[in-house]
């Protein structure tokens, strides 16, 4: 289940040995990152050992009706992961997330932002 906070990581990134990647079954094989840190201390020991973790301006929004609520949730991440790749980034930070209905048919409204890992500090190498 996604919810405010989740950070999402494409399958395959390269990560620091530090670095802790979950399992999950979220759509394009994309994969949860856990950890026990708050997002400026994990930032900073990235840092620290030479990573970068970008944060790209600009929100992004999706919407995804239908009744199953795994299938919306699951639709509205397909829609944000093809717009963070297209963006060349590999990971995904989700804002917020709402259940809302319209006339009578649920939906489900998802918020989020482009990240991005890498070694070193110029965005693609």
């Amino acid at each position: 289940m996604i919810t405010t906070g989740t950070l999402l990581i494409e399958k395959g990134t390269p990560v620091p040995h530090f670095f802790q990647v979950g399992t999950g079954s979220y759509p394009n094989s994309w994969l949860p990152v856990t950890t026990n840190r708050n997002f400026q201390e994990f930032e900073k020991e990235l840092a620290t050992a030479g990573w970068t973790f970008f944060y790209m301006a600009g929100e992004i929004r999706t919407i995804a009706f239908g009744f199953d609520k795994q299938k919306r949730i699951d639709a509205a991440l397909r829609r944000l992961i093809a717009n963070v790749m297209l963006q060349k980034c590999n990971c995904l930070e989700i804002d917020k997330v709402g259940a809302h209905s319209f006339l009578g048919f649920p939906y489900v409204s998802v918020s989020a932002h482009s990240r991005h890992i890498q070694k070193g500090s110029i965005f693609g190498q």
